[in-house]
């Protein structure tokens, strides 16, 4: 809305002069675009182009339901292809005591099971977890997909010089993950990572 009452002003300014049949088309122009169209979505990042002339308001670049919905599917048939992969690894590598691999409203989760990657209170991973972090830096190396790496707690409050609250040592666990399991392939491409941490606030079961 913003964008186009912008563009208001920017078309009477250009306009030179307001007379009711340019006032008419300007309104047209305005009111279609508030409407817009059911079967068509803009997913444009460039602005919009005008000129001089105030019907010319058109958006630079439009997609219809169908393409969004093919590439939906494309994207889907890429997650269900790359899970495959994950699960054969894990399969011929007798890892299914450790990894698991589910979809989840984010896309594809890989997830580390029943080890411990760190030491209570500590972001350093211990020598058993490097390993198994080497494996996966492996199986990682096969895919194309983009990768979050996400850092959890327990929920001990802690407040250390390193590690304020939970938020920091999740977050810094990540952070050391990812950067070991990049040191261990160079295939890896480090603009498709990154990490972010949870805290505590993402428990897959209780600490009891």
């Amino acid at each position: 809305m913003l964008t186009l009452l912008l563009a208001l002003f920017i078309v009477v300014y250009a306009a030179g002069q307001i007379d009711e049949k340019k006032v008419q088309q300007i309104s047209k122009s305005f009111i279609d675009a508030f409407k817009g169209n059911p079967g068509v979505i803009m997913v444009t990042n460039d602005m919009p182009q005008y000129n001089s002339d105030a019907s010319s308001i058109k958006p630079t670049k439009f997609t219809s339901v169908a393409g969004k919905a093919e590439a939906y599917a494309k994207e889907t048939d890429q997650l269900l292809e790359a899970k495959k992969v994950l699960d054969k690894y894990i399969e011929d590598n007798k890892f299914g005591g450790l990894l698991e691999s589910s979809f989840v409203d984010e896309g594809l989760l890989i997830r580390i099971r029943e080890t411990a990657l760190f030491h209570s209170g500590s972001a350093e991973l211990i020598n058993d977890s490097k390993k198994l972090a080497g494996q996966i830096a492996k199986m990682l190396a096969q895919l194309n997909q983009r990768i979050v790496i996400s850092g959890h707690t327990d929920n001990v409050p802690i407040n250390t010089a390193e590690f304020p609250t939970n938020w920091d040592l999740s977050a810094k666990r990540a952070l050391n993950f990812m950067k070991y399991i990049l040191s261990q392939e160079a295939a890896l491409q480090p603009q498709r990572f990154s990490a972010i941490g949870f805290g505590e606030y993402h428990p897959i079961a209780g600490n009891d």
